[in-house]
């Protein structure tokens, strides 16, 4: 038989198995280094609990090794708080080695059932530690970088069409370079009064991100903080910590608990926002807001918004109250008198839009 004629056309395809992995890290620092070598070996310390990929984690320290053949050495380890089969990459390194990239996170780990561990029995030798750079004022910080495989899964790539490529561009991690120097405080030249708290800063992060530190720090009120510590006032400890944080990555800090404390947690960072010129910090509160909008918050928000010029959040506001049932309910427990209270101006928009309701 004759072979058959083709267009001499071949089909091609490529696939790749693709693993979905949450990432994070946690530093711990270590206060009064020379206080906790009286732990004997095999007794540890361990950071507060934190969450990485849905799963809760924390980090022992034992301060004169785990196990006798490792005394002279600090072992470090991280383990999981939970049940469950869960599969991540690791990895520990000083957290003061700002300048270094993280490296591969290494083999991936099953932490297999509540409280296993994997670490490092031998992270440093005790006497290396002391002689280091990383020991200033008897306190160390070591952080854990963290990769918790979520799922895998297939999916077609066009790998097949095209040349091989022998160049990676990574993602920028610009934001969290400039976290780990917020975090570690490295070469700050800066120091905020907030409540009862500080916190150290660099003058140029702020200016270039913030017209108003810019002035305050550079300008007009430079003379005002020479001695580097700056007051603030009417601003709690916390909305200040994540001003500051948004500052360094250009995103919020995650938070453990959801609900009431992140709304008001994000209606006092807009205002904040608002104060520092923080465009971007501010629209990312009025998105977060837009989510809490109930009777019973409806009146406080509205007025937040017609207070700092917010009018994306400020016609959700409006939306929500355009149903008739809502506007009864809020004017039932009392939101009409807190905004006639709190903003008078925004009555007459109200006004209005009830007159339009009943016709």
């Amino acid at each position: 038989m004759a072979p058959i004629a083709g267009d001499g056309k071949s089909s091609c395809s490529a696939s790749a198995v693709i693993a979905d992995t949450a990432r994070g890290y946690h530093i711990l620092r270590i206060n009064g280094y020379s206080l906790t070598k009286g732990k004997p070996t095999g007794e540890y310390l361990k950071s507060l609990p934190f969450t990485v990929g849905g799963k809760r984690w924390h980090i022992s320290y034992y301060p004169n090794g785990e196990i006798s053949e490792a005394q002279e050495y600090i072992s470090i380890f991280l383990y999981l708080e939970e049940e469950g089969d869960i599969m991540a990459q690791f990895q520990f390194r000083f957290a003061d080695d700002v300048a270094v990239k993280p490296m591969s996170l290494g083999q991936v780990q099953n932490f297999g059932s509540k409280n296993m561990g994997w670490g490092h029995k031998e992270f440093i030798k005790s006497e290396d530690l002391e002689k280091s750079k990383h020991l200033k004022d008897d306190s160390f910080a070591v952080r854990c970088d963290i990769a918790v495989v979520s799922e895998f899964r297939t999916k077609e790539t066009d790998e097949a069409a095209r040349p091989a490529s022998f160049v990676h561009v990574p993602p920028s991690d610009l934001h969290q370079n400039l976290g780990d120097f917020l975090l570690t405080e490295w070469g700050t030249d800066v120091m905020f009064e907030v409540g009862n708290q500080t916190f150290a800063a660099h003058r140029c992060v702020l200016a270039a991100r913030s017209p108003v530190f810019n002035a305050e720090l550079f300008g007009t009120m430079k003379e005002s903080n020479a001695a580097g510590v700056v007051r603030i006032d009417d601003m709690e400890a916390q909305v200040f910590k994540a001003l500051l944080y948004f500052m360094y990555t250009d995103s919020l800090p995650k938070t453990e608990k959801e609900g009431v404390e992140e709304d008001v947690m994000s209606q006092h960072l807009l205002v904040a926002a608002d104060r520092y010129n923080l465009e971007r910090l501010k629209l990312m509160c009025e998105d977060k807001l837009c989510k809490y909008i109930t009777v019973g918050t409806v009146a406080t928000i509205l007025t937040l918004a017609e207070q700092h010029h917010c009018p994306g959040l400020k016609k959700v506001c409006f939306d929500f109250l355009s149903s008739p049932a809502n506007l009864m309910a809020v004017a039932a427990n009392d939101g009409f008198k807190h905004l006639s209270r709190s903003c008078p101006s925004i009555m007459e928009e109200l006004i209005v839009m009830l007159g339009k309701l009943v016709q």
